[in-house]
């Protein structure tokens, strides 16, 4: 499907790029800059001048916990994480929330996509501390790196049955100055804990041959949802290395029911809000169960594994409308994703101006100001967009007015050539708006995705 120089001019990849031009930034400039000033990752970069007095992972940093006799307060995420920005703004740039900080911890930040190695250790603390995981990831933990609480997101007020941060902080000092064996009790027992699990999953490592196989393919089909499709309910992640493992043993087995249930997840999702129906490839995740709502930030290795996903399922069904996928995922990536010397970006924020999604939705105002009265309605109708918006904003449940574009089902046939030509003039007129941040960082792990999907299609 794809020439192939667009994949060989990528094969130079054999470093960790970012670009670091902001490194050179007048700190005379901001009010706060701390430790992550000479850092090159941009998600370090994007809290240098933050109020809370932040190092980056390293000996300085736990000497100094040493030194002064604090925990240490770990924040893990990533350059286009949209709640690592929300608690950013609420919190990390907040004089009140830092000054206790900066009183009760030493604080560090850690960029995942720059250190998975803290990352894989941290998330899992988190889920066997708490059950779930995500980012922004927060550990708190002893000087000598034992964890004594985990949390994702944390507010900076107490809500919805969450601890803020003016009374966990606070409360966290209070038991570090007169509770602290408590504390390190705590910390010592999740050590030990994790130490004996990594011992169990190493044993079940061993597993291995068909029965296990089996038992995987009967799992995922019992949490197939009937209704919309996918695995779970919500939030609901594209998941494709669940699609492509069903896939492959479907075509190994010939199980029908296999394969038509990863057909029916690639369709939804290929029709639903997670992806961009006007400047295509995937968001990160639908917040609903029916692929609708999505969070909207775009990443590099998504791409790169539902491109495997859909070449594969063209190829054991012949199926146009997957190739089809296949292609529009590779426009926007060789469209705005690529780097001039050949190497691909690793994401795309989900929020602009400071708001998720604005970027991607549009007013039914807009769109007959773009298209005009007629061509308006056939993309209020094709793109399912009303008047009274059909978005709801994921943070309030609040609809908004505006309209995410999806379609009612994905078929050969769904993009008429007098749709494509509204399509691009909505594209066209989309290219104006400002941006979202785009993470510049050119990884070689999820450059050898894209490359291997490139070549694969």
């Amino acid at each position: 499907m794809l020439k192939a120089w667009m994949i060989l001019s990528c094969v130079w990849l054999g470093i960790f790029h970012i670009n670091t031009a902001i490194s050179g930034e007048d700190m005379t400039t901001h009010k706060y800059t701390n430790a992550l000033i000479h850092e090159a990752s941009p998600y370090l970069q994007q809290h240098a001048h933050n109020p809370v007095n932040w190092y980056p992972w390293g000996e300085e940093a736990f000497t100094k916990a040493k030194r002064e006799n604090k925990p240490i307060f770990l924040s893990i995420g990533y350059a286009t994480c949209h709640w690592c920005h929300v608690m950013e703004h609420e919190s990390f740039e907040d004089e009140a929330v830092a000054a206790v900080m900066n009183e009760t911890f030493v604080s560090i930040k850690v960029d995942r996509e720059e250190r998975p190695d803290i990352d894989q250790v941290y998330m899992q603390v988190a889920q066997m501390m708490t059950g779930s995981g995500g980012w922004p990831l927060n550990i708190l933990m002893t000087p000598d790196k034992k964890p004594f609480y985990a949390a994702t997101y944390i507010p900076k007020e107490s809500r919805g049955g969450r601890i803020g941060m003016m009374i966990l902080v606070p409360k966290v000092h209070d038991l570090w100055v007169h509770n602290r064996d408590k504390l390190e009790k705590s910390a010592t027992e999740i050590s030990a804990a994790l130490k004996k699990q990594g011992q169990t999953d190493a044993i079940q490592g061993e597993l291995k041959g068909k029965a296990w196989i089996k038992e995987a393919v009967t799992s995922m089909n019992q949490s197939f949802d009937e209704q919309y499709a996918g695995f779970g309910g919500a939030p609901k992640f594209p998941s494709p290395h669940k699609l492509l493992f069903l896939l492959r043993e479907a075509t190994r087995t010939g199980d029908t029911v296999s394969l038509n249930r990863v057909e029916a997840t690639l369709d939804a999702m290929r029709a639903g809000g997670i992806f961009d129906q006007i400047g295509f490839g995937f968001h990160r995740y639908a917040t609903d169960a029916a692929w609708l709502l999505p969070h909207f930030e775009k990443m590099l290795y998504d791409q790169a594994m539902l491109m495997l996903a859909y070449t594969e399922a063209y190829q054991a069904t012949g199926h146009e409308r997957h190739a089809k996928v296949v292609r529009e995922i590779a426009d926007y990536v060789l469209r705005d994703m690529t780097d001039s010397t050949g190497g691909f970006y690793s994401a795309e924020d989900a929020d602009s101006e400071g708001v998720e999604g604005k970027f991607y939705v549009w007013s039914t105002v807009e769109l007959e100001r773009v298209l005009g009265k007629v061509d308006a309605g056939i993309a209020k109708e094709a793109f399912q967009m009303r008047d009274a918006g059909n978005f709801h904003d994921e943070a309030t449940g609040q609809r908004t007015g505006e309209n995410i574009p999806h379609l009612k089902a994905w078929t050969n046939n769904t993009l008429s050539a007098q749709l494509e030509g509204i399509r691009q003039r909505l594209l066209d007129a989309r290219s104006t708006r400002i941006r979202p941040f785009l993470d510049d960082k050119i990884l070689t792990d999820w450059n050898g995705l894209m490359i291997a999907a490139l070549a694969k299609a």
